[in-house]
């Protein structure tokens, strides 16, 4: 007996329909993943052209070429540099406001709190070292968009430390007149600890950020508890 097409098409469907939907389903997944894997590339290659060339000195073209992609290729993903660099900014530092406010309601005392966040900022900073040596510089060729989105996270950290830095001052720990300018002092040496940090072979890690936080605090006027160097 000969079936019609018509025919055909009916028996055949449900099998069809539930394997073209698994089908349809794993090619999308297939394709979330390439483009995240693309962009999270360009993002990357972007990241070590503009720590080592500046935001200025690398263009989309330069992205474009270390890739091996097409200038409009990068386009696709995005919109323009600036786009590109404030996708870095997320990538890396936006999440630390929220480690160091974990840090800095950690039980313990005042100046154990205050030596967690120390300890924490340095080491997350160190897992983006690259990304920290582009957001303090080349910021006046960035759009006014750019340039809050910048310095909205920056006040953010600067804002926690200065609130950490009163609690201190407030419970006596601490004597200032300026907290402002004591706070710019420690994110000044935690910056310049992720330039020279790789240099230090003769220490590990968490002996250079033990380091670097007992410098701090003794520079606040305060010695580094037993209980804050064990964070």
């Amino acid at each position: 007996m000969l079936l019609s097409n018509a025919t055909m098409a009916v028996l055949v469907m449900p099998c069809n329909r539930a394997f073209l939907l698994k089908s349809v389903k794993h090619t999308n997944e297939v394709v979330v993943a390439k483009a995240y894997s693309r962009r999270d590339e360009l993002i990357q290659v972007a990241i070590d052209l503009f720590a080592a060339h500046g935001y200025a000195g690398t263009s989309i073209r330069d992205i474009a070429n270390v890739t091996g992609h097409s200038v409009s290729n990068v386009y696709h993903y995005f919109e323009n540099k600036e786009a590109l660099w404030l996708a870095i900014l997320e990538h890396s530092a936006s999440g630390i406001p929220e480690l160091l406010k974990s840090a800095a309601q950690a039980p313990g005392e005042p100046v154990e709190r205050f030596a967690k966040m120390l300890h924490a900022h340095l080491k997350e900073s160190m897992k983006h070292r690259r990304e920290a040596k582009i957001f303090f510089i080349d910021e006046e060729r960035l759009s006014r968009r750019g340039k809050k989105i910048n310095q909205r996270v920056q006040k953010e950290i600067f804002s926690l430390y200065t609130e950490q830095l009163l609690i201190l001052q407030d419970e006596g720990v601490i004597e200032s007149s300026n907290l402002s300018v004591l706070a710019f002092n420690i994110l000044g040496n935690i910056n310049w600890h992720l330039r020279w940090q790789d240099k230090i072979r003769s220490m590990s890690k968490q002996s250079v950020r033990n380091e670097v936080v007992n410098y701090i605090l003794r520079g606040m006027g305060i010695g580094l508890t037993d209980q804050a160097r064990k964070s």
